[in-house]
């Protein structure tokens, strides 16, 4: 009872679907003439004549900034604190540069605003410029001209007044030009060039070169605490829950400050909670983001941002734009570059060049592995111009991605480790895909992929992300190919594995038994496919208690598969090894041992020395040389399958508690009970982290701990572990299963052993 035995069946769920896979002489002299002039005879007088640069001092320091700076700015010491070094460390002869650059609403703007304020003391002048354009740099420079000289001014030029306002900047060290939300370096490079004796703060999305010794610093986003308590601050709600609730709203706004500035600002207008207003958040991703003060056009901006910059790059690098939405369909973290472009070359280099615009925009973040789209860029990207023409654009990059995502997939998921860590880079934009697809027309190729993915989790041990992955699988096939096509078979017993793994046998029985049906109608009684699927059933009758139903089964899979396949496919090693579990379950070990040496050998002989099969084929010849009086032949088995087990699966996966379980019971047959005590423990801690505290397999670790408990001769933790592997069992399975039988007589024998009374 005390013992584990390795469940080989999990290996059979193979799919049968295939893998698919951007002047004259006299020219006039006139003064400072910035009016309009002609060379030659004939001369205009300029329309306005302003006064040498250099002889204009105003009479108090000169500030001029689009508004003060918040109250409220947490989160940004150490990025002030270097900005300040920078500037204060720098002479007064030349420019000295600083761009501060990151994605749209991260406070790049917050940031030179706030240095702006704390430092104007030490400036004669401090002047905003927005610089999103040439147009808007130069009406930024004229807008100084005439703050300096107003009525001199008034009559000049744009054009004319900016370059007088570069005279007086070159005539008067010791300013501060801020130049903000700079779109292209060459917008401010001759500017740049022209000006010496001040320091020149740039603020833009894009990390480019920028000109001369500029230097930059990348601000990224908020740390969590200084998110939430900003939301607090500016809405005042500061009680308990609030602080719970301001947490959540931050996460869901992925730190990013403008979009927490935005939300505490409609919060404090309308005079709402902060759960209320996280319920909204939560129905309308991205549509609340602009829901800010009337009339307040900065909090109107990140809803409008992400739009701008796509406008922009749909003129001028469209592949870029039609990037953005491809990569939209994926979790916005950690996107494998591998993935795009989904193998071909040509679609890969377009990929990268695109990928190198988005950068510069800092739609995403790229390394040279992975890319990273924040969740507002993403949302916004995915919100643009829906319910339009635009629709197909967007239909067009939900098919693209998940064809690259299809052609990148590991074959194998199951058995092939040498992907895995392929696959646990590719999970979760799996899942991003598929919630993109579910309201859409439901596709074979997404079931393919989900079935996939379904399997590898399996194999990972992830049994409710499988489940519900597995799930979605089965209902698409089925609404796509018809209720009696093979495929649809194949998806029902993976989900149906997930079941009996997750210890719901009863649920897996029934679609067990329909896809073995499909397959034998559709594929004949004795194609390698009906071996599968008799396999899986009779793996349901042994989680049930029902062995000997499985019996036949099992050996009827054996013959198909072997007349199918021929004597030494890997598949008949999984077929063996399920007879003999049975064979086991109903005491014949004697049989079992020839069945087990079989199939361990066609595992290491197709699978490799390291595979994790093969540590469960060792398992299973050291649970029966245990059982037959054999454990000193059975420990070194144990030993290099629970290596084995963890080198490939990792410390914390159901299959290494099984390992360290059933070499914990070895011990315990050696007459080693202080050996198996950690690892008895180590296995229930693994199993209830991973299954839950009432999974079927916890009652056994349970029962192995009560085991070595007794052993040792400690009858209280002994008698309390049976006791709740009794409850356990009962729980799980219900009084009638031969487990939770098996774990009654266990406790009534230890209670009569240690005297105590019923």
């Amino acid at each position: 009872m005390t013992d584990d035995a390795a469940e080989a069946e999990r290996r059979v769920s193979s799919s049968p679907a295939a893998h698919l896979q951007t002047s004259g002489p006299r020219s006039p002299g006139v003064g400072v003439n910035f009016g309009t002039v002609k060379t030659g005879d004939e001369i205009v007088q300029a329309a306005a004549t302003l006064p040498a640069p250099e002889t204009v001092r105003p009479a108090a320091r000169i500030v001029g900034l689009p508004r003060p700076a918040t109250p409220v700015f947490l989160g940004r010491l150490d990025d002030y604190e270097r900005l300040e070094q920078v500037l204060a460390a720098a002479g007064e002869t030349v420019v000295v540069t600083q761009a501060l650059y990151g994605m749209g609403g991260v406070g790049k703007s917050e940031l030179a605003l706030q240095f702006a304020h704390r430092s104007r003391a030490r400036y004669e002048a401090v002047w905003w410029v927005t610089a999103e354009s040439p147009q808007q740099v130069e009406a930024g420079l004229a807008e100084l001209t005439r703050h300096l000289v107003q009525d001199a001014a008034r009559a000049a030029t744009t054009e004319d007044a900016a370059a007088w306002a570069v005279g007086w900047l070159r005539a008067h060290p010791g300013w501060l030009l801020l130049l903000d939300n700079v779109t292209d370096p060459t917008h401010v490079a001759g500017l740049l060039g022209r000006l010496e004796g001040g320091h020149a703060l740039i603020t833009s999305r894009r990390d480019v070169r920028w000109p001369g010794t500029t230097r930059t610093l990348r601000l990224g986003l908020l740390d969590p605490e200084p998110s939430a308590e900003l939301i607090t601050a500016i809405t005042g709600h500061t009680a308990p829950r609030d602080r719970e609730a301001a947490a959540e709203i931050a996460r869901e706004l992925g730190y990013l400050p403008l979009a927490l500035d935005q939300a505490a600002a409609y919060i404090r207008q309308t005079r709402i909670t902060l759960g209320r207003y996280l319920g909204l958040l939560q129905r309308h991703p991205a549509r609340y983001y602009a829901k800010a003060a009337n009339g307040d056009k900065a909090q109107a901006t990140i809803a409008r941002l992400w739009d701008i910059t796509l406008e922009t790059l749909q003129d001028q690098a469209p592949e870029a734009a039609e990037l953005a939405l491809v990569l939209a369909q994926y979790a916005p973290a950690d996107i494998p570059r591998l993935m795009l472009g989904g193998g071909n070359e040509q679609a890969v280099q377009a990929a990268d060049a695109a990928l190198g615009v988005l950068a510069s925009h800092s739609m995403i973040d790229l390394t040279d592995e992975v890319v990273e789209m924040h969740r507002l860029t993403r949302a916004a990207v995915l919100s643009r111009d829906q319910g339009t023409s635009e629709d197909h654009a967007h239909s067009a990059a939900r098919d693209l991605a998940l064809a690259w995502l299809q052609a990148t997939l590991p074959e194998d998921p199951e058995s092939d480790v040498t992907g895995w860590p392929v696959w646990r880079s590719l999970v979760g934009h799996v899942e991003a895909i598929a919630a993109r697809h579910a309201s859409f027309r439901p596709s074979e190729q997404l079931s393919q992929v989900l079935d996939q993915t379904g399997l590898f989790l399996l194999a990972e041990g992830d049994y409710q992300r499988a489940n519900e992955v597995l799930t979605t699988a089965a209902t698409i096939a089925e609404a796509v190919l018809g209720p009696d096509h093979p495929d649809v078979a194949a998806r029902l017993r993976h989900l149906a594995a997930t079941y009996r793994a997750l210890g719901r046998a009863v649920e897996a029985l029934p679609l067990e038994q329909r896809a073995l049906a499909i397959t034998m109608a559709a594929l004949g009684p004795d194609h390698h496919h009906v071996a599968i699927g008799l396999a899986h059933v009779a793996a349901t009758y042994r989680a049930l208690g029902r062995a000997a139903e499985a019996l036949p089964l099992d050996q009827r899979a054996l013959a198909i598969a072997e007349a199918a396949l021929g004597p030494d496919h890997p598949s008949i090693a999984l077929a063996l090894g399920n007879l003999a579990v049975t064979l086991r379950a109903v005491g014949r070990w004697a049989e079992t041992l020839p069945l087990e040496h079989r199939a361990f050998a066609i595992t290491e002989a197709t699978l490799g020395p390291d595979h994790p099969d093969v540590a469960i084929g060792l398992g299973n010849l050291a649970v029966t040389l245990r059982a037959l009086g054999r454990a000193a032949e059975a420990l070194p088995l144990e030993q290099r399958a629970s290596t084995i087990a963890e080198a490939a699966l990792g410390p914390d996966h159901p299959d290494v508690a099984t390992r360290l379980a059933n070499l914990a019971a070895t011990h315990r047959a050696l007459g080693r009970a202080t050996e198996a005590l950690p690892l008895d423990k180590r296995a229930l801690a693994i199993t209830e982290a991973a299954l839950g505290p009432h999974h079927p397999d916890v009652a056994t670790r349970l029962a192995n701990l009560a085991a070595t408990h007794r052993a040792l001769g400690r009858a209280t933790e002994a008698l309390a572990g049976i006791t709740r592997a009794e409850q356990c069992a009962v729980a799980a399975l219900g009084t009638e299963h031969p487990t939770t039988r098996s774990l009654q007589k266990y406790a009534d024998h230890l209670k009569d052993l240690f005297g105590v009374p019923d």
